[in-house]
């Protein structure tokens, strides 16, 4: 019998203790969803290797993550889009290789790269930022891979025509900046928004769990079931940023911006891939051809089934693709070489 209530009490206790923080996920997740949110973007970053460093130039502060040291392949540094952060390439970098040297910056005036009022976040103001954190870190001791997404790639792309000699290889995945024949529902949105003289919402900036939903359904081909307190969640991280984000996005769909990467397209000489999802609703499929026009060397990679968040749709395929386009262009670099 005692040792039966032994048990009894053994199991109580066990259970207790089991209940601490199976309550404290439950009230997080109820209660305060953007707190959960942060907490599991940082022990993602923990899980995969990757650090948080800070870079100080002339009292600007640049955040990002890294992982690994530069070696025998070429370094990474990852541009994430319009009102993201570092944490959108974590489902890339889950799939590359941990020896790889990978980059994940705050873009100028998001998340924790220091945001000012003077700055310039036209997508040539953020090209001479990006220049300055990779000055800044000596990344360009040795010439890296650049990698953009959405407004990343327009900054990537004008960044390889700016400072050609800095990069090896390049992949822009459905970068805005160019004029795409084809419209999307993203550009009705924003004809309705200049009508309006943009006192419409900017679909790009959700201010709603409901707004957060279409938000999804915009940049993402595949559904996701995302629950109304993580949407809340999503909604309460980003509020604090939203009147930044429509000063960055009054800035890049204005005449200096909007088409910087086509307009520069002529400047480019480094080796590039272009990934796109052929069901981008932001960005139309079809700025690929324009880009392939100007530039026929360039490597194109159409995924099907795939929208504007190729890298949250499609992280393990698009993880694939960089590196088989790094090791192509490594390799073809070391045959010019030997042949000279």
């Amino acid at each position: 019998m005692a040792a039966d209530l032994d048990v009894v009490n053994l199991c109580i206790i066990a259970g207790g203790t089991l209940a601490i923080p199976i309550l404290a996920f439950l009230a997080s997740f109820l209660l305060w969803p953007s707190a959960l949110i942060k907490v599991y973007y940082w022990y993602w970053r923990r899980t995969l290797g990757l650090q948080v460093g800070y870079a100080d130039c002339g009292g600007y502060r640049f955040c990002y993550s890294y992982r690994g040291k530069p070696g025998m392949r070429p370094s990474i540094l990852m541009l994430h889009g319009f009102s993201a952060h570092k944490d959108t390439w974590l489902t890339v970098v889950k799939y590359l290789p941990k020896h790889l040297h990978i980059m994940c910056v705050d873009m100028p005036g998001h998340e924790g790269t220091t945001r000012t009022n003077i700055d310039d976040y036209s997508i040539q103001g953020q090209v001479k930022r990006i220049h300055q954190f990779v000055e800044t870190i000596r990344l360009n001791r040795k010439q890296f891979h650049l990698v953009g997404t959405g407004m990343g790639g327009n900054v990537a792309g004008v960044y390889a025509a700016c400072y050609p000699s800095e990069i090896c290889s390049m992949t822009l995945i459905c970068p805005d900046g160019i004029r795409h024949p084809c419209e999307t529902k993203f550009d009705n949105h924003v004809q309705d928004l200049e009508h309006s003289n943009y006192t419409l919402n900017i679909p790009l900036i959700p201010t709603t769990p409901e707004e957060m939903e279409d938000m999804f359904k915009l940049c993402s081909h595949v559904r996701f079931k995302i629950p109304q307190q993580i949407l809340q969640g999503l909604v309460d991280v980003r509020e604090p940023h939203n009147t930044f984000y429509q000063e960055v996005f009054m800035e890049i769909v204005g005449e200096k911006s909007r088409y910087a990467l086509q307009d520069h397209l002529h400047l480019i000489t480094t080796p590039l891939q272009v990934i796109w999802g052929k069901q981008d609703q932001v960005v139309d499929v079809s700025g690929a051809a324009v880009i392939a026009e100007t530039l026929p060397e360039c490597r194109v990679d159409l995924l099907e089934n795939c929208g504007h968040s190729v890298v949250m749709e499609r992280p393990s395929r698009t993880a694939r693709l960089i590196l088989e386009f790094i090791i192509l262009q490594q390799n073809a670099r070391s045959g010019t070489k030997k042949a000279t």
